[in-house]
């Protein structure tokens, strides 16, 4: 093997012809370190089997083209050029960096700087290591690379190169970018890849980013988050509790209730805002029930699930219609299957029909629904919304109670701000007794099954549907107080959808469940508590005072928007007078030209 290529790794440029005399250099490799450096100035690797095949690749396309053109001229089957014997010869490759003639200059050349030659030895295994990771290109089929030795170049030991902080280091063999001194041609088509190990010691930076570890709870911390934040009281004939969370698993929502000491609780059967859900499963089907019974819930009585806001039973195109209700009869068969009897939904909205007709779309799905289903009640929700919102008066639950075949299984769920916002007031006694005679005269009292206690962010018939924590919205304590004195109201269901969610330390937002705790025992407080006592007036005055600033803010939100609309239909009822007389004015005209013409 020449002399040259002690240090050196070649890899011929791609040719038909297989000489590789005209190879480039490829490595070199400096001895004057215990650590090799890679000074890759001008060269390539390049798989020698690889390169057979490209040779043959092209070969082969060059004698096709007369065979094509034969092909269409004569009609006759393309020739090609079969190999020559030097072709099909196997070629011999040449020895291979670390052979005699490579260790021996580098001996010699180690001796001259002062080097012993254990490290020249040492160094020349290390380099010659490195370079077959770099130079070599490993294929499915050959996994023997071969290798070129090329004449050697002397470079600087110390060309500069770049360490990255990352541990690993994947470099482009156009190393020039990378900084460590390549000079070869543009890369291969296969993108050429390869990965340096840059131990973590030798970061300079030595700022390796650490992943942070999210801190587990104790078991202490979970047992404390489990305790009950209240004591549920018995022997009231009062069930309060909230839309407490079911996620993983329908059976959660007891135990969340339990810890929040309520007698009743509403839940989500499922997502409620997306069509398609998996079936329940009878692993949870059976815990809830068997929480149920250990918890003393009455499942049939205190169990209120809500519906999905997705769901429009008044909807008139076909296909949407068979979304909604297949939606709406899934919940029923779950509540079924989970022993609930009771089930709240919105009743929905018209969109561009007439309301009677929405009104009769609605009735028709639950007398459908009745039929697949044998046990559970539908209660239809009041709202506070207006225009094409269906329930937001009394009159529209009427109408479809009356168009439903089964009125034992059919009811209604009051809910007090969406009452107050739709203009029915609870405030005073006096306004307290009005509205339930008119829901009694209109609806019927024996319809009412169940409450959602919420009051009001927004002030008296502003139709906006904002709940907020009791006794500090424009409803205050006065009207709370009302209800849960209410003697028809005994032993339904009434489940608080009050906000819970608060800052922390951090500004962000979290659930505080302590809320719906306090509350519960604020309503059960009222129960036979006098108005006029002391405790009563302070009670009433402290929470007033905590929703003011509140209230202020809606209070003259609400008086621009109506004055916004006041202004709207003044202007709307102007051009509607405009266009009357001028419609007048052009039948006028018309009148007067033809008794003009008559009189011709």
């Amino acid at each position: 093997m020449p002399e040259e290529a002690t240090k050196r790794l070649q890899s011929p440029v791609l040719s038909s012809d297989s000489s590789l005399s005209s190879a480039p250099e490829i490595a070199e490799f400096s001895v004057g370190d215990t650590t090799p450096v890679l000074n890759v100035e001008r060269a390539r690797a390049v798989d020698l089997s690889n390169l057979k095949k490209r040779g043959r690749a092209k070969e082969s396309k060059e004698a096709s083209v007369p065979a094509k053109r034969t092909r269409r001229e004569t009609g006759t089957k393309p020739i090609y050029r079969e190999a020559t014997e030097e072709e099909k010869e196997p070629k011999k490759a040449t020895e291979a960096p670390g052979g005699t003639a490579d260790k021996a200059e580098r001996k010699g050349k180690a001796e001259a700087n002062g080097i012993s030659p254990t490290a020249v030895q040492n160094k020349t295994e290390e380099a010659v290591e490195v370079a077959s990771k770099v130079s070599t290109k490993r294929t499915k089929k050959s996994k023997k690379a071969k290798v070129e030795t090329v004449k050697e170049e002397e470079l600087s030991p110390d060309s500069p190169k770049k360490i990255r902080r990352r541990t690993k280091v994947t470099a482009e063999v156009q190393e020039e970018e990378q900084g460590l001194g390549l000079d070869t041609p543009k890369k291969s088509r296969k993108g050429t890849k390869t990965k340096l190990e840059v131990p973590e010691e030798e970061d300079p930076l030595g700022e390796i980013p650490k992943k942070v570890k999210r801190k587990r709870k104790t078991k202490e911390e979970k047992e404390a988050e489990a305790m009950p934040l209240a004591a549920r009281t018995a022997s009231l004939k009062v069930y309060i509790g909230a839309h407490v969370s079911s996620a993983k698993g329908v059976q959660n929502s007891v135990t969340n209730c339990v810890h929040i000491g309520g007698n009743a609780f509403a839940l989500f059967l499922k997502s409620q805002r997306k069509w398609e859900n998996p079936p329940l499963q009878e692993e949870h089907r059976d815990q809830f029930r068997a929480f149920c019974e250990e918890h003393k819930y009455n499942a049939a009585s205190h169990i209120l699930p809500h519906g999905s806001y997705l769901v429009n039973l008044a909807q008139e195109d076909p296909d949407k219609a068979k979304q909604a209700y297949d939606t709406f009869l899934d919940d029923l068969q779950r509540c079924e299957a989970l022993g609930i009897k009771l089930y709240n939904f919105h009743p929905g909205w018209t969109g561009p029909s007439a309301r009677p007709s929405a009104i009769t779309r609605i009735a028709t799905a639950l007398n459908r629904a009745h039929a697949a289903t044998s046990t559970v009640t539908p209660l239809l929700e009041n709202m506070a919304g207006k225009g094409t919102v269906i329930g937001n008066r009394f009159e529209d639950l009427r109408d479809i109670i009356a168009q439903v075949d089964d009125k034992s299984r059919i009811g209604v769920c009051l809910d007090t701000c969406h009452t107050f916002a739709a203009g029915y007031d609870l405030r005073t006694p006096q306004a307290f007794k009005a509205t339930l005679e008119e829901f009694d005269r209109v609806v019927g009292m024996k319809f009412l099954r169940a409450l959602h206690l919420n009051d009001s962010k927004a002030p008296f018939g502003s139709h906006r549907d904002l709940h907020q924590n009791i006794g500090l919205g424009f409803l205050g304590l006065r009207a709370f107080h009302n209800v849960m004195n209410e003697a028809r109201f005994e032993g339904l269901p009434m489940v608080l959808e009050t906000p819970i969610e608060v800052k922390n330390a951090e500004g962000k937002a979290v659930e505080d469940k302590g809320i719906w705790a306090r509350e519960i025992k604020l309503l059960e407080g009222l129960v036979g508590m006098d108005v006029g006592s002391e405790d009563f007036g302070v009670l009433e005055r402290d929470l007033a005072g905590m929703g003011q600033e509140e209230r202020k803010k809606y209070q003259e939100a609400f008086e621009r928007k109506v004055e916004k609309d006041r202004k709207a239909e003044e202007k709307r009822k102007s051009g509607k007078g405009k266009r009357k007389k001028k419609e007048e004015e052009e039948k006028g005209e018309e009148t007067e030209e033809s008794t003009r013409s008559e009189s011709d």
